[in-house]
């Protein structure tokens, strides 16, 4: 692991030694996938963001963003996972496989006779809350959202405004996972959860699964426009989506897969300290994972994803929270002839990772490792919009968290 201590910047890389592309993530689930979400209310696909301007200036082949503050008017992405697991759980127990039914029949009065109410509960930042509530209200069942300590008000409300219960916590997120578990068992809820664990992985599959929409939507637009990217920068918290992007672009594209880099706030880096272990184990991390980068604030990974992002990504890195708060700034406030993006905290960092590679000379050397340069494809995830306005507005408007 190497480090860049006036940056408090860390990083591994290594070469991929995946050989067979990961299980659970072909092109007929994607299909599958997309099949689902397609039926709900509200669906199109979130714009892909093309920064010619941009790459110019940073002397980059392309710059493409995902766009997913627009996602079915949530500002998050996590809708994508949280409804397909909970349409799953529902098949599950009415016995039918989710490519027979539609969206309007698991919204039925029969299925409500027949299932009776169902709670669905989890533990969450912020955004997978919002999407499992959001989730549970469009099929007429109920929703018990746990959340850490110092949880946004803005978040709360945003749950709460889709029916459900919310109950914040004095935990880390970890911990309120823990709490949201025993609870669910005393109680006879369907935890829903982003993160997966001995004895508990069908429901975190079928999550990185939903998540797979997302990346096939981005991969279909750009090779709309005759291109596909040589380098894909996804954020990681527990490493569900890492895990999904990782794992559906190494099925997709095989021999020609791109070149994966992992980010991770600085304070909850357990993807990167798995990475750095002496046998490539899942590393929790432990403490309260202070930042900004709420969505991101885990520190124990999914050992579903931490198989994928093990075998096939090339670079593991954290990053101080002035790395997001300059990513937002940067997509806010675009280059003329480029269009703004509103991202929130955990959906910037990879930009602003990408103005240190090419602006700040001591990260020239990792940047020449990643061979990011003229002829590259670079494709990042904004995986929310500003869901805690109010620090979006101090971050964009007013200069807070600045560069070291």
């Amino acid at each position: 692991m190497k480090t860049i201590d006036d940056l408090n910047f860390k990083y591994i890389v290594r070469e991929p030694s995946g050989k067979n592309p990961p299980q659970g993530f072909s092109q007929d689930t994607a299909a599958v996938v997309k099949s689902f979400h397609q039926k709900l209310p509200g669906y199109k696909p979130t714009d892909l963001v093309r920064l010619n301007q941009l790459a110019k200036s940073w002397k980059a082949g392309d710059i493409f963003v995902k766009d997913e503050s627009t996602r079915f008017d949530l500002k998050a992405f996590k809708v994508l996972g949280g409804s397909y697991a909970v349409a799953r759980l529902m098949c599950k127990k009415l016995g039918l496989d989710i490519e027979q039914i539609g969206y309007d029949y698991l919204v039925s009065d029969q299925v409500r006779q027949q299932i009776g109410q169902i709670t669905f509960t989890t533990a969450t930042d912020g955004n997978h809350g919002r999407g499992i509530a959001w989730a549970a209200q469009q099929l007429g069942q109920q929703a018990v959202i746990y959340m850490p300590k110092g949880a946004a008000r803005s978040r709360i409300e945003n749950i709460r405004s889709h029916g459900a219960k919310v109950e914040v916590t004095d935990l880390n997120y970890d911990d309120a996972v823990r709490l949201c578990c025993e609870n669910a068992e005393k109680n006879g809820w369907y935890v829903v959860q982003d993160t997966a664990w001995e004895g508990y992985t069908e429901i975190p599959l079928w999550i990185m699964q939903g998540y797979i929409t997302m990346c096939s939507e981005a991969i279909e637009q750009m090779a709309s426009m005759d291109t596909q990217p040589t380098h894909v920068f996804v954020q990681a918290g527990v490493g569900a989506l890492a895990g999904a992007i990782v794992g559906y672009l190494a099925n997709k594209f095989r021999d020609n897969s791109p070149r994966f880099i992992v980010m991770e706030p600085a304070r909850a880096a357990c993807i990167l300290a798995s990475a750095g272990s002496s046998d490539n184990t899942p590393q929790p991390v432990g403490g309260d994972h202070e930042t900004i980068m709420a969505g991101l604030a885990c520190g124990e990974p999914n050992i579903i994803a931490w198989d994928i992002l093990r075998d096939f990504s090339c670079c593991y890195l954290s990053c101080e929270d002035y790395v997001a708060a300059n990513g937002m700034r940067i997509l806010a406030n675009p280059l003329e002839g480029d269009k703004a993006v509103e991202s929130g905290e955990s959906g910037a960092i990879g930009i602003g990772l990408l103005d240190l590679l090419v602006n700040n000379d001591r990260l020239e050397p990792l940047r020449r490792q990643l061979k990011i340069d003229s002829d590259s494809k670079l494709l990042f995830f904004n995986t929310e919009g500003a869901t805690d306005p109010e620090n979006w507005q101090n971050i964009v408007w007013y200069g807070k968290y600045p560069s070291l």
